[in-house]
């Protein structure tokens, strides 16, 4: 069994592969900080039983990784917070590095990324940074905090909420998996590409937007997993 080391505020944490992981799912489930997620989110994200979360969160509690409050709920604590941004910061890191220098494609990284996360070494991290020349974010346009956990938070919609003729670029996907990726090369749409939404359909809200001076039309689903960054007016 893999076992990481962390220090976070002076105080070493010895975390196992499976609780770094369960840390990471119950903070992309904790959108608003401080709220509470309750033990049957965690195994759906987990893809197990909520008596298998239970003891985990017992075990992450004993840690100081979370609060837990009986019929309410878990958070993560301070510590928690900063140890899954680590795990995130790895993960993301890893990715731009297998798209940018190993010519993987951008539906290929996350399984992969998944794997070379639980690496311990700081240093290592440090140094893969300053060789990607410290990015911002990841191929999928989501934001790579920095060593103290921090990160840019960019305000964006989804396209299927903005209005008819905003315009602004794309900077993130919603839905990364790999049939919405592969879609998405497919119609030559990606992170960075500047799009203008020209009409909507009525009957079923599919869109038709401008990318990068290309008409393209997208159904209602994909308008949905896309985020951009909208243009304000002058």
């Amino acid at each position: 069994m893999l076992y990481i080391k962390c220090i976070f505020g002076g105080v070493k944490k010895t975390m196992t592969r499976s609780e770094e992981n369960y840390i990471k799912s119950i903070y992309h489930l904790d959108k608003v900080e401080s709220a509470m997620v309750s033990t049957n989110a965690i195994a759906e994200e987990m893809q197990t039983k909520p008596s298998s979360v239970t003891d985990m969160v017992k075990k992450l509690s004993e840690k100081g990784m979370v609060n837990h409050k009986r019929y309410k709920g878990v958070s993560l604590t301070e510590i928690g917070r900063k140890a899954a941004l680590s795990i995130i910061r790895k993960h993301r890191l890893w990715e731009v590095f297998l798209v940018e220098k190993l010519d993987f494609a951008w539906d290929e990284v996350h399984e992969v990324a998944e794997q070379l996360e639980h690496i311990k070494s700081d240093a290592l991290i440090e140094k893969l940074d300053a060789h990607l020349g410290f990015p911002r974010v990841d191929p999928h346009g989501d934001p790579i905090p920095s060593k103290d956990g921090e990160f840019k938070k960019v305000i964006k919609k989804l396209l299927s909420e903005v209005e008819i003729g905003a315009e602004g670029v794309c900077v993130g996907v919603k839905d990364s998996s790999t049939p919405f990726l592969k879609f998405l090369d497919k119609n030559k749409i990606a992170i960075n590409d500047y799009i203008k939404t020209i009409e909507k359909e009525e009957f079923d809200g599919s869109l038709y937007i401008e990318v990068n001076g290309r008409k393209v039309h997208i159904s209602n689903q994909i308008a949905s997993n896309l985020y951009l960054e909208i243009k304000e007016a002058e």
